[in-house]
């Protein structure tokens, strides 16, 4: 079996379906749609769509992806700032559920294109609520220097240019302030902000329609044994706690990173153990081609040797690829490593199949299911 590959834990997967299923039977306004960002390979994407969850998608390709796999298209929303005409046409011909609008500019766009199909589009307008999330720089995505979503100034003249447009149907306000968010007190804060604009378009005439928060619930990556779901109460009951909506409103959640991320693993083997001048290094021949995360990001993922449990030594893991940045983790204490060993880096579900890439023309990597 060729390394280095990614190893899905379906079991794993499906307890943390169950777990998501079981605050929504709590919730019945609540909806949630699986952000494909995160991974979109078919075998994920069909658990998803069979629980009957709907499918967040930033592309065109994500959209023929979700359908591919079984999401209905009532329940697929299209978000993202830069959606080409060829997508919008292909979107509004499948007839998605909702367009998530993120400026003036592409909803004119939105309009002509549907007035070519003779069609009405559905869109949410995508608020920037300039709220900065305790996450990193590079995946914060609420703040007012962020190139998501319209701002408070300009949301009035956007939303009467919405009611006006003849090919428009307006459905409600969409929000997103990150991604691995571990915080409740950042959601708490996005809620007080939907508060606020809420009672603004009630004061001004204007409509409310539903409301969708995004996405953004982080996992555990240090203790994937121990803490391999993420806590789904937590997230959910602080929107029940904080947010003031009308009776019935329906609520839409996107999660991405929360659902997949435990079930998945990065498997890899050691080519080389090298001892440098002042540290030792477990050169793997899984890299930043494969599992871009770390490079891109620093982000940690726990690896774990699964062919020693000889005594424990501190090696840097790192890849083959040309780059100093092809680095997965620094100083970490493992089961001693030989030449041919078998590694594992866990919590790698999210944005690691999904973000590999063919560079130093690296093949891109299998993936096998285990069923449990």
């Amino acid at each position: 079996m060729r390394t280095p590959f990614y190893f899905y834990d379906l079991p794993l997967l499906r307890r943390t379906l169950d777990a998501v299923q079981e605050q929504l039977d709590r919730n019945p306004s609540f909806r949630v749609h699986y952000a494909v960002k995160a991974n979109f390979n078919p075998g994920i994407l069909a658990e998803i769509a069979a629980r009957g969850f709907g499918a967040d998608c930033v592309s065109g390709g994500e959209v023929k992806a979700a359908l591919d796999a079984g999401f209905p298209a009532d329940g697929i929303v299209y978000a993202g700032v830069g959606k080409s005409d060829e997508e919008i046409r292909f979107s509004l011909q499948a007839g998605i559920s909702r367009f998530n609008v993120e400026s003036a500019a592409e909803l004119q766009i939105i309009d002509e294109l549907a007035a070519e199909q003779d069609c009405v589009a559905p869109v949410s307008l995508r608020i920037n609520p300039d709220i900065g999330a305790h996450t990193h720089a590079g995946i914060t995505t609420g703040l007012a220097e962020n190139k998501f979503g319209i701002s408070y100034e300009q949301l009035d003249e956007v939303m009467d240019l919405t009611l006006s447009l003849p090919h428009i149907r307006y459905c409600g306000l969409h929000f997103h302030i990150g991604s691995q968010i571990l915080d409740m007190a950042d959601f708490s804060a996005l809620c007080n902000r939907v508060n606020e604009l809420v009672i603004r378009l009630q004061r001004g005439g204007r409509p409310v329609g539903d409301i969708n928060v995004g996405g953004g619930l982080g996992i555990n990556y240090q203790h994937p044994n121990h803490l391999p779901i993420a806590d789904f109460a937590s997230y959910f009951d602080t929107f029940r706690s904080h947010l003031q909506l009308p009776m019935g409103t329906p609520v839409h959640f996107e999660l991405g990173r929360s659902l997949v991320a435990p079930c998945g693993t990065l498997i890899s083997r050691v080519l080389y153990v090298k001892q440098g001048t002042h540290k030792q290094f477990a050169i793997i021949d899984g890299s930043m081609t494969e599992l871009v995360r770390p490079a891109m990001y620093r982000a940690y993922h726990r690896v774990e040797n699964l062919s020693s449990s000889e005594a424990e030594e501190v090696y840097d893991v790192v890849g083959p690829v040309c780059e100093s940045s092809d680095v997965f983790v620094k100083e970490m204490a493992i089961d001693k490593c030989r030449r041919g060993d078998f590694v594992a880096i866990r919590s790698a579900g999210a944005y690691g199949e999904s973000m590999a890439s063919h560079y130093n023309c690296h093949p891109l990597p299998e993936s096998y299911f285990f069923e449990g």
